[in-house]
């Protein structure tokens, strides 16, 4: 799933914000020494957080029919993860970081969900949109000074894009075919001989009358000593 967000996210930079500009798109984290190998105009999506969104957490089941409507088997819903990203953009002149900036952020504000297209492999399975946010203020329990902190350089100007991707939990529950026969129930008195054995409980008919073949006898009396 990470990998189909990473693959969405390049080719949505690519051929939106960059539009044909040769400018190098990578996932690599930020250090000091990154940046020093660095020798081209690059933006850098680095994935750096990933959490359950606990808001969106569903409960029940999904059912799988087959082409008479039964039920074959249940499926709990999908889980929600937010994969956070630190995007920035790395050049000669703090100008043109701008620049690429200001063009990344109006590229992502384009789009509330990544495109149906860049929705592939294990990402489209659960058949749901992909929910995708920037610039929101960050959770208390983290900062963006953390982060850098974290990856030993120095604060940069950069932008956080959250996608939310659900994803199959693996967990199936095969159910029991439809009964195909009526319930057969089997009588009889402890004390002495068989009551009523092999009774078929069968369908009602519509007018509501039971059947002979199931009708109610008086039950067997227990004997006393």
């Amino acid at each position: 799933m990470i990998a189909q967000v990473d693959d969405a996210l390049r080719t949505l930079v690519r051929t939106e914000a960059l539009g044909g500009a040769e400018v190098e798109v990578a996932f690599d984290a930020p250090t000091k020494d990154w940046a020093a190998r660095r020798n081209a105009p690059t933006v850098n999506l680095y994935l750096y957080d990933i959490r359950e969104d606990l808001r969106r957490r569903e409960r029940g089941f999904a059912d799988e029919r087959d082409e008479d409507g039964n039920v074959l088997r249940r499926r709990p819903a999908p889980r929600y993860f937010k994969l956070s990203y630190l995007v920035t953009a790395w050049t000669q002149r703090p100008e043109d970081e701008h620049l690429l900036l200001d063009q990344l952020l109006h590229s992502f504000l384009r789009h509330e969900a990544l495109p149906e297209d860049l929705v592939t492999g294990g990402l489209a399975e659960p058949g749901r949109p992909v929910p995708m946010t920037v610039g929101l203020p960050p959770p208390e329990d983290r900062a963006f000074a953390d982060v850098w902190s974290a990856l030993g350089g120095e604060l940069k100007p950069s932008l956080d894009i959250v996608v939310i991707a659900p994803i199959e939990t693996g967990i199936v529950y095969d159910i029991a075919p439809p009964a195909a026969a009526g319930t057969v129930v089997d009588m009889a008195d402890r004390a002495g001989p068989a009551a009523d054995t092999g009774r078929r409980a069968g369908p009602v008919p519509a007018s509501g009358a039971v059947p002979a073949a199931s009708a109610r006898r008086p039950a067997a009396r227990r004997r006393t000593r």
